[in-house]
């Protein structure tokens, strides 16, 4: 009877132990993990108490259909000047719906919010160029005051991506969805004309009617069609115009 209790208690101990070693070894693997993301983040410390607000970014609603980011609801490596110094390779997510740039902690995986009086400009994983400018604060969805970057020649051509977010018209899975817009301005210093209208940019531009026909018009370059590429071009033309 002892040898059958003490056999027992045997493996009681056996097994006690081998739950105390595989709960240790799992807690030693978190610990090394987080400790990895520890010297990760006390790395590059100084850049994160550089960039971020310390706010948390709140979720948007999920029962909308869509998202209300640039192009993607997913992080992309880009590139953030802050006060004048450049760092790449950087997780970013540009919410157009509040004109914010988000990044995420290493450490904790939040999505945070860069602080935007510190950000002169950013670049995502597509090539667009983002970067705040003032003299445009009368204009409703100025908000944090960034624009694309579209070209530059005797004026500047920027643009204002944004989203608005309406209400479902019909019951369903989603009570509401959202509508992207996009502006554009001709930029002089830190003026800004809006170019609702063909007419305005050729104005503002002062491009002759020849020119626009013999160098848009015969290549199939239409403002109705394509804003942006009418825009680019016909700047272009301005552009070479006033080197001749």
């Amino acid at each position: 009877m002892e040898s059958v209790v003490i056999s027992s208690m045997r493996k009681i101990i056996f097994a006690w132990g081998l739950c105390t070693l595989l709960v240790a070894s799992a807690w030693s693997q978190t610990v090394n993990e987080n400790l990895a993301n520890l010297e990760k983040y006390q790395e590059e410390l100084p850049f994160f108490q550089e960039l971020i607000t310390g706010a948390q970014y709140p979720e948007p609603p999920r029962n909308y259909d869509g998202f209300p980011y640039f192009s993607t609801r997913s992080f992309e490596k880009g590139g953030l000047t802050i006060n004048r110094v450049f760092y790449p390779d950087v997780p970013l997510l540009y919410d157009i719906r509040y004109d914010q740039v988000i990044t995420f902690h290493p450490l904790f995986s939040q999505k945070l919010l860069i602080n935007p009086a510190k950000i002169d400009g950013f670049v995502l994983e597509d090539g667009s160029e983002f970067r705040q400018l003032s003299g445009n604060e009368d204009y409703l969805y100025d908000k944090n005051g960034f624009y694309e970057i579209i070209a530059s020649g005797s004026m500047e051509l920027v643009s204002k991506h944004y989203k608005v977010d309406k209400p479902a018209r019909e019951l369903g899975d989603y009570v509401g969805y959202y509508i992207e817009y996009e502006d554009f301005f001709l930029v002089k210093g830190d003026q800004f004309f809006p170019v609702k209208r063909k007419k305005d940019a050729i104005k503002l531009l002062q491009v002759e009617k020849k020119g626009i026909r013999e160098n848009l018009t015969r290549n199939r370059i239409y403002f109705n069609q394509n804003r942006r590429n009418y825009l680019k071009a016909l700047l272009q033309l301005a552009t070479q115009s006033e080197t001749l």
